[in-house]
């Protein structure tokens, strides 16, 4: 579990990096905030009590993505390399089958330093914003509270046949997201019956939609537009700046979210490493 002055230590060396290169680091604060009491998922280096040094590991079954930084003053001393190792070390003892590094693109410091490990790219991923946009909302489809007995069947064979996740994985990640008490986890309807699932997440005064699904046989039929528009409406009424992410290569998905009112803001690239 981490404390609230570590908490703000991360929050604070994310500002200094991210204002001296310009870009946003993918940090995921809705799980840093909900680590377990036995974390060993993040990784700290400090220099004269100042934390210069972070690297997190974030866990989705037997994947495991790592995003870190260091700041600008204390880098090329090696310490992301000993932090890296330290996270490196504990996936191989959990086990992980897939590794995947986290960069912004626009980070020339995060590309340079992993050109020199072996790692190959595999895929971006955008972050966009919700702009004003003018939509419909439709009362044949339904979001209800997500039920953990109740649904937790359903949640991992929206992500077995949705995302492609293993259902090990599948099953693991549910677990996980038990923790994370900031999530507003839900199901979304259609004459009661279960036709997909959305997360969303209110941390520092914004809304960030995850984990978005239909089952893949009902898709094409405006469900998700639908489905999105209500979530949409329901936290702009509580004045909340609205954010997601998606795959770039995903255009379906990238096609419904910007005619909901979503624009690309930052992209992230994904590294996988060669274990």
């Amino acid at each position: 579990m981490l404390s609230k002055e570590q908490i703000s230590e991360i929050k604070e060396l994310k500002d200094v990096c991210e204002k001296k290169e310009g870009y946003e680091l993918k940090l995921n604060f809705d799980m840093l905030e909900n680590r377990n009491e036995d974390n060993k998922e993040d990784f700290f280096h400090y220099e004269d009590g100042k934390l210069v040094g972070f690297l997190g590991s974030y866990y989705f079954g037997r994947k495991v993505e790592y995003c870190g930084m260091i700041h600008p003053n204390y880098r090329r001393k090696g310490i992301f390399t000993n932090l890296l190792n330290q996270g490196l070390e504990e996936a191989r003892k959990r086990g992980a089958q897939n590794i995947l590094f986290n960069a912004p693109a626009a980070s020339q410091s995060g590309k340079d330093f992993l050109v020199s490990i072996p790692c190959t790219y595999a895929f971006s991923e955008h972050q966009m914003k919700w702009h004003q946009t003018e939509l419909m909302e439709d009362t044949t489809i339904s979001l209800r509270a997500y039920d953990y007995a109740r649904d937790k069947e359903i949640e991992i064979q929206l992500d077995v046949l949705g995302f492609g996740m293993a259902e090990e994985d599948a099953r693991e990640y549910v677990e996980t997201l038990k923790e994370q008490n900031d999530n507003q986890r839900m199901i979304i309807e259609i004459d009661g019956k279960a036709v997909g699932k959305i997360r969303v997440s209110e941390l520092d005064g914004e809304a960030w939609i995850y984990g978005f699904v239909i089952f893949p046989e009902l898709r094409g039929q405006g469900i998700g537009r639908r489905a999105l528009t209500k979530v949409v409406k329901m936290e702009e009424a509580k004045g909340l700046p609205i954010f997601l992410e998606v795959e770039a290569k995903n255009a379906r998905a990238l096609k419904l979210y910007e005619s909901c009112g979503f624009k690309s803001y930052h992209s992230q690239d994904y590294y996988e490493f060669n274990m």
